[in-house]
């Protein structure tokens, strides 16, 4: 295939993707639809995975891990409603695509894996794209991660059967938080917003399923 033909057929896939995947289900930010056209997942999908790379579908990226579905991300970002004064905790860096998308839209993302191999192909990609505005670290973050709190935003790329108050407390006043809760095949994307001191606003977004983030709690009753 010449590189003429790849490259249309990618522009062509790219759209799509966005006409009939992202933008129909609610995503409708014009800022977040360019990103999804300038910034090429297949930069950030492994080798054997590119032909498939725009498909409304979870991808393998190793370790067991999956990279997110064009859909979520997008709706990841137009709940979150990022301003480039932002600082955002992103849990689960994996195939770093949401990362680059993320320090698009804010000021500083802090994106934390426990797969250095992640936070380093990571790296490699985000420079690809001049992307500077990402620490990329490494460590169990399931427990929350104190280290740059508070945040204005934290992103949650796995799920957990319950909503850990150890994440809500690191949030700003008025910082959000997106989460996918519950047990499948019956999960919920949340987003919480923190308004006082010790009180949160939570809302249910929709229905989901997503592989639960490694190394969380598993109980059975919501610590919120």
């Amino acid at each position: 295939m010449s590189a003429l033909v790849q490259k249309t057929n990618e522009s062509l896939a790219k759209a799509n993707m966005i006409s009939q995947q992202i933008r129909p289900n609610g995503v409708e930010s014009e800022a977040i639809l360019a990103l999804f056209a300038d910034i090429p997942r297949t930069a950030f999908v492994p080798m054997q995975y590119q032909a498939v790379a725009y498909s409304d579908t979870e991808l393998p990226i190793g370790h067991r891990q999956t990279m997110l579905s064009p859909l979520l991300e997008g709706q990841i970002l137009q709940n979150l409603n990022l301003s480039k004064k932002d600082t955002v905790l992103e849990v689960g860096t994996g195939s770093g695509y949401l990362t680059a998308l993320l320090a698009k839209l804010c000021h500083y993302v802090y994106s934390v894996d426990k797969y250095s191999e992640f936070s380093q192909n990571t790296a490699k990609k985000l420079a690809q794209f001049n992307v500077d505005n990402v620490s990329l670290e490494t460590g169990n973050a399931a427990g929350g991660w104190p280290l740059h709190e508070p945040y204005d935003a934290i992103v949650l790329t796995g799920s957990m059967q319950v909503l850990e108050r150890h994440f809500l407390t690191q949030l700003k006043l008025g910082g959000r938080l997106f989460a996918v809760v519950g047990s499948a095949p019956c999960q919920t994307a949340l987003l919480v917003t923190r308004v006082g001191d010790s009180e949160w606003q939570q809302q249910k977004l929709f229905e989901t399923v997503l592989p639960l983030l490694e190394d969380v709690a598993l109980v059975n009753e919501f610590v919120f």
